[in-house]
């Protein structure tokens, strides 16, 4: 059981009414995430967070977008959106209490740690932020928390029979598997002068495992933070280009967030990409603003199960990683596997 004073019972009920106002749709969240970091520099999972949650609205809106209608029926797209939508909205619903405690420590100079558990937060967290507000170690205290956030998904979504059946069982995850589509990217400027951004980022295989979640998570940092020109690059791009969930923020001239009218669908897709650039008289691919793509969501509350119950998680956090990353040339390669995917379904239906 834990006691707080009337102080701290105030400050819980105001960071869980600050973090339930931003968390009611994904462009809410993916912003509140860089203006916190850009406020706190230091915590390195903020900016971490932001990118991938920009991705994790890149593939909501992909769902109402220029292929992924061909490829699933209503039934199917519902789920996908439930599955990262769930997701999104409980990661952002246990970590942004943890930043905004954390900046009110930073604010006051006092240790509040004993107010994660109200919060709702793992007591794996406690040792970790304990030790960053002494250490200021931001790489390590990154890697806590990836490992803290795909633990709190892990039963709570992933391993939940509707996501097994409705998700994991399908035919379109294994496709998506198959042909490396499920990819998360940083865009960024390799030279100051380039009008085109370049990208980098990895591939997401086998996402029902939890150790591969976590071995993605730290390889993204990694990649996010090893170089020091890159780095500050990918910031500006997230500084400079709101985040709308279309993919039109980082590529326009391949994508657009303008409906096409009725007239330019046709039972047979027409190929659009020649490399990396639109075929000679071809319109942009359709990609909405999320707010355009779906409606806010509903959640059901999050149950206050801790997950951690074996201290060897401790050790998990740094354990190195090596996977492969991902360049601008692997991202075409997969919109042209992608496009003729579309080609072949729209010919055979």
């Amino acid at each position: 059981m834990h006691v707080i004073t009337l102080d701290g019972q105030a400050l819980v009920a105001k960071i869980r009414e600050q973090t339930a106002k931003l968390n009611r749709n994904n462009v809410t969240r993916t912003q509140a995430y860089l203006h916190f970091y850009q406020e706190h520099e230091e915590i390195h999972w903020a900016l971490l967070a932001h990118l991938v949650s920009r991705n994790g609205g890149w593939n909501m809106t992909d769902l109402r977008g220029e292929w992924l209608p061909f490829l699933m029926d209503e039934s199917s797209i519902q789920s996908y959106f439930w599955f990262l939508e769930r997701c999104n909205w409980l990661i952002f619903h246990d970590a942004y209490a943890q930043l905004l405690l954390y900046a009110e420590m930073k604010r006051t100079k006092r240790d509040l740690t004993s107010l994660l558990a109200p919060l709702g937060v793992s007591t794996f967290m406690r040792v970790f932020w304990q030790a960053f507000l002494t250490t200021q170690d931001s790489a390590k205290l990154t890697k806590a928390l990836i490992v803290n956030e795909q633990q709190y998904i892990e039963q709570r979504v992933v391993q939940k029979p509707i996501t097994v059946h409705r998700i994991f069982s399908t035919l379109t995850y294994f496709a998506q598997s198959w042909f490396s589509l499920t990819q998360i990217l940083f865009p960024y400027k390799e030279h100051p002068t380039d009008k085109r951004l370049q990208l980098v980022g990895m591939t997401v295989h086998d996402f029902p495992s939890l150790s591969a979640r976590i071995a993605i998570g730290k390889a993204l940092y990694e990649l996010l933070y090893k170089n020091a020109v890159r780095l500050n690059s990918i910031r500006q791009f997230a500084f400079r280009i709101p985040h709308t969930g279309s993919r039109a923020d980082y590529w326009p001239h391949l994508f657009t967030p303008v409906k096409p009218s009725s007239v330019d669908y046709e039972h047979v897709y027409r190929l659009r990409l020649n490399g990396d650039e639109r075929r000679e008289g071809a319109s942009k691919l359709y990609s909405p603003s999320l707010t355009k793509a779906w409606p806010d969501t509903t959640h059901s509350a999050a149950d206050g199960i801790d997950w951690f119950r074996d201290d060897d998680w401790l050790k998990v956090v740094d354990e190195p990683v090596d996977l492969p990353s991902i360049d601008t040339d692997t991202y075409n390669q997969t919109l042209r596997w992608m496009e003729y995917g579309v080609k072949a379904v729209s010919l055979f239906d």
